[in-house]
């Protein structure tokens, strides 16, 4: 355990406190700190905008990691399929049960961890070291197409048309019934490991399908999604009665052979160019498996 005594010029906001005591530690070190609830002033947990005064001791349980140990580290072992090559960027399919990024310094089996491999710029591109390059995330269990960047301004410039919407995705969805809507823009807001609709909290969220086949009960669905956010899909279409199979956060059943859940990045639309990435072996396999579709 650490304990900082705030010294007389040094009142204020304590995560700036934290930052000016360690001007080495990445953001998503300082960051990781108070997410985690182990930040206490006075012995109680304390949020980034509360304020210190000199004189008050503030504690931690270790140094916040700093950005060279949380940089990702090539991973031969990963194998990601190369989708697209270009001088500016890369996209990937990300095979499911692959998180995207390392949470934990040293963490390897990422897909970020695979692209840095790859293209070891890639490491030095993003504001948060732990992202490799990537411009985004899919879930672990979400398989598909995934952007990283190569230079510095690619990656600046891609993660401003995903934060203006410029950037198309289209997902496939197999989901355990029909739903009972053609689409969801109920607001989202996150409650532990799962996201809720919160009319009061949450954040905008849009989400439209269409059905592309039917078997039995269940429906492949292609999935258009306007907005980013955590577990966007998911949570909608089980809004509508619809979860996916596999997906027992969300009221999904286990299927034999399915690896994670059948959500799949199929399409990706950006700066005039169309990526698209084949369903991988268990997905298929699956679909192949069902009762003969019905369009």
């Amino acid at each position: 355990m650490i304990t900082l005594v705030v010294e007389a010029d040094e009142a204020g906001r304590v995560d700036r406190l934290l930052a000016r005591r360690y001007p080495d530690a990445a953001r998503r070190g300082l960051a990781a700190l108070f997410d985690a609830r182990e930040v206490r002033i006075a012995g109680r947990i304390a949020k980034k905008g509360d304020r210190v005064e000199p004189g008050v001791e503030v504690t931690i349980p270790h140094a916040p990691a700093r950005a060279e140990d949380l940089r990702v580290i090539a991973d031969p072992e990963v194998a990601l399929e190369v989708l697209l090559r270009t001088d500016e960027l890369i996209v990937v399919s990300k095979p499911p049960g692959v998180p995207s990024q390392p949470l934990r310094p040293d963490e390897r089996g990422t897909a970020a961890n695979g692209v840095v491999h790859l293209h070891p710029e890639c490491a030095e591109v993003s504001d948060d070291p732990r992202d490799g390059g990537l411009v985004h995330r899919l879930d672990i269990g979400t398989s598909g197409a995934l952007i990283a960047a190569r230079t510095r301004g690619a990656w600046l410039r891609l993660r401003a048309a995903f934060g203006a919407g410029e950037v198309d995705k289209e997902y496939l969805a197999l989901t355990e019934a029909a739903p009972a809507m053609r689409e969801c823009d109920l607001p989202l807001a996150q409650r532990g490991r799962r996201v809720a609709v919160d009319m009061a909290e949450g954040l905008p969220a849009h989400t439209r399908w269409e059905v592309v086949s039917s078997h039995g009960p269940r429906r492949l669905l292609r999935c258009f999604a306007s907005t980013g956010r955590m577990h966007q899909i998911r949570a909608h279409l089980a809004h509508a009665g619809a979860p996916i199979v596999g997906d027992e956060l969300y009221g999904g059943a286990p299927f034999d052979g399915l690896v994670g859940f059948f959500l799949h990045a199929a399409l990706v639309r950006f700066e005039g160019r169309t990526v698209e990435a084949p369903l991988p072996a268990d997905r298929a396999a699956v679909l192949a498996g069902l009762a003969d579709p019905a369009v």
